[in-house]
């Protein structure tokens, strides 16, 4: 009777393991870049939101000074609590509108976030 109860087991074939193991590997091979570029996106979502808060400035100092301002100290915006983009620059400003840019550091180095005036958010490099 033990005999037979032995004779039955039976595992996996060398064949099937290594269909698993494709398998695996292509899924792998198609989510890793998909989760690395969401990655990416959540990172340039910080510098999304400190041009935010450099629009929302550049507005206030608008209201103000009826032009927008080159002047990050005018603004008053502090990047230092960010992980990602700790710093912008004001590309141009004058009475009709304005650009402000910023460049991603650490883990988001080459990802670069724009706004505008109008609150138009451009990003390159994810």
């Amino acid at each position: 009777m033990m005999k037979k109860i032995m004779k039955r087991k039976k595992g996996f074939t060398l064949v099937e393991l290594m269909t698993v193991v494709i398998i695996v590997g292509i899924l792998a091979a198609i989510a890793v870049p998909l989760y690395r570029n969401n990655v990416r996106r959540a990172m340039a979502s910080e510098g999304a939101a400190l041009l935010g808060a450099v629009r929302t400035a550049e507005r206030v100092y608008y209201a103000e000074h009826n032009t927008y301002t080159s002047d990050k100290d005018a603004l008053g915006v502090d990047a230092s609590g960010n992980k990602y983009f700790t710093d912008y620059e004001i590309v141009s400003a004058d009475e009709d509108g304005f650009t402000a840019r910023t460049t991603g550091t650490g883990d988001a180095a080459g990802i670069t976030v724009t706004i505008d005036q109008d609150g138009n958010i451009t990003y390159s490099g994810i």
